[in-house]
């Protein structure tokens, strides 16, 4: 099953149970990170998975605490596998950004083969399971919020078919294509025998103020990853460096109609997220909060 691993769950720094800011995403042959904040190929050490399976990097904004572990990801591929492509997606200036890497951090250039593509808006990803949107949010600089949409796929009904004895055969296939099959006389219909299972949608807002953005962005989100970077107590603070509380988490997930809200990127000056709970369920019933390497299916 698709799974969604919380590699690093703090704001701006280190602290000595969070991470720096960083979200794997395992999709079959995708594994997928949404930031990549100071330490996170330790992070995926610590879960035995080597960092050179990455395949593809999104990045939110371009503030050194999303971004300062891709140095590091960049010299692992370059030393343990050149012949493997990384796709980079941010916004404008993520190609300046990395020309300064690869100067600074890499002598040979035939040696690294990474594509970098600068997004604003719009659907940026896509294969047969699933695409990825984006929206710009509104923070201290551009930022970009993403969502994941999985595609509807054809189940079968595997009950119905035991009674025709019909169980693994190549006419299975042409069912899930929603074509009707004759077997041993009986024609079967993809109406009796398949159900639609719809996809789920996943959506992750990062460094943002309250915005209308994000709510849009997160319409009718089966699960909202949200930053959460401050409660109400230091409201000015958030509003100051365009970061939402844990109210205004709650609100974009109440007025997005999500199911569900995950709260994260928490700054360093809380000890534990116990706050943030209270004050975001206080408004939206369905919510958790995240530990580092804590992590969820889909």
């Amino acid at each position: 099953m698709p799974e969604i691993i919380f590699l690093g769950t703090s704001c701006m720094l280190p602290t000595k149970n969070r991470n720096a800011f960083s979200i794997l995403l395992r999709y079959n042959q995708e594994n997928i990170l949404i930031d990549c904040g100071e330490g996170t190929q330790r992070q995926l050490r610590q879960l035995d998975i080597s960092p050179t399976k990455i395949t593809r990097v999104f990045l939110s904004h371009l503030h050194g605490d999303h971004i300062l572990g891709l140095p590091g990801l960049i010299q692992t591929f370059v030393a343990s596998a050149p012949e493997k492509e990384l796709i980079i997606y941010g916004p404008r200036k993520t190609k300046l950004l990395m020309d300064y890497l690869l100067n600074l951090f890499v002598s040979d250039k035939n040696r690294v083969r990474i594509k970098i593509k600068e997004i604003e808006s719009g659907k940026i990803f896509e294969n047969n399971e699933f695409e990825i949107n984006c929206a710009k949010l509104e923070h201290s600089i551009t930022c970009i919020g993403y969502s994941l949409i999985q595609k509807d796929v054809r189940k079968i009904n595997i009950d119905y078919l035991k009674k025709f004895g019909l169980k693994e055969n190549p006419l299975l296939g042409d069912l899930q294509k929603g074509k009707s099959i004759t077997f041993k006389d009986h024609k079967i219909t993809p109406k009796q025998a398949t159900y639609l299972k719809e996809g789920k949608k996943i959506t992750f807002i990062l460094d943002t103020k309250y915005c209308k953005s994000a709510i849009n962005l997160a319409q009718n989100s089966d699960i909202l990853i949200c930053e959460s970077t401050f409660t109400k107590a230091y409201k000015d603070k958030a509003h100051e460096f365009k970061h939402l509380i844990a109210e205004d988490a709650a609100k974009i997930a109440k007025l997005s109609k999500s199911k569900e809200l995950i709260l994260t990127h928490f700054s360093q000056r809380y000890k534990t997220s116990e706050e943030f709970y209270k004050e975001a369920k206080k408004i939206f019933k369905n919510v958790k909060c995240v530990n580092d390497l804590d992590s969820i299916t889909f």
